[in-house]
């Protein structure tokens, strides 16, 4: 009985560490993907700028391609979490786990309560606006209407810049987890203090949000760390601007 319990901890064991392993190497991959797409976009802009259209296309065309791929490299990522972190191997040494048939159900289930499709929505948005603005600048795209103007803030596709719970800014977070329901965002050890007093269920502490929030319903979703991360570098540019700013301010008052 003792070496059954040391064998299934055993692979439980590696299969976790190689889970580990996998769902890192994918994190890499996913913000190599992010990448891209803004020097995928940054192109189109400039062959926008050039006027030459068919290309433009073309890159737009392989813009949604990519983001494809990299919703199919997310819901595999989960998947790989999942199954690391929940494995249990046979109780037979000789029956087999079907690993494929595993991370197949598994990426099912990550895809049917993923946000992605609407984030990957929001994304070519945003890529079909950074075109238009070349020579449309100020004026509504073509479809234009108010569920796309909040989907394009400039806090691009986070639904809340701090925890509720820790009052941590989202950019200082070290463990977020999303919302499944809401899209809010939330320190993992604070939300789950929170829930646990509440019973394992509770509102969520967003003000005038009327979701409800459960430990199941918590996801850490790869997305949302290449989400963080761009919305650091964008306020290290903007802060960074705005020194530039200020050191001309002050050489022409000296002037």
């Amino acid at each position: 009985m003792a070496s059954t319990s040391s064998r299934t901890h055993g692979i439980a064991g590696r299969i976790r560490t190689a889970a580990t392993n996998l769902y890192s190497d994918n994190q890499s991959l996913l913000g190599d993907i992010r990448k891209s797409f803004n020097v995928l976009k940054e192109v189109a802009v400039d062959l926008e700028r050039a006027n030459q259209f068919d290309k433009v296309k073309e890159i737009e065309n392989a813009a949604v391609e990519l983001l494809a791929t990299c919703e199919h490299c997310m819901h595999l990522s989960s998947a790989i979490q999942y199954v690391g972190d929940n494995y249990e191997p046979p109780p037979e040494p000789s029956q087999l786990t079907d690993f494929e048939k595993l991370l197949k159900n598994e990426v099912a289930k990550q895809k049917a309560k993923s946000s992605s499709t609407t984030v990957n929505h929001s994304m070519i948005r945003q890529f079909r606006e950074a075109v238009w603005n070349v020579h449309h600048a100020g004026q509504p795209m073509p479809g234009d209407d108010q569920e796309d103007i909040v989907m394009t803030s400039t806090d691009g596709n986070l639904r809340n810049t701090t925890c509720p719970v820790s009052g941590k800014a989202i950019t200082d977070l070290e463990d977020p987890v999303c919302s499944v329901d809401c899209k809010h965002i939330y320190q993992t050890k604070e939300i789950m203090h929170y829930l646990q007093l509440k019973g394992g269920r509770g509102p969520c502490p967003i003000a005038g949000c009327p979701k409800m929030l459960q430990v199941d319903k918590l996801v850490r979703d790869p997305l949302l760390l290449v989400e963080i991360q761009e919305l650091r570098d964008m306020r290290k540019h903007q802060t960074a601007d705005t020194n530039v700013i200020e050191d001309f301010t002050e050489l022409d008052e000296d002037d």
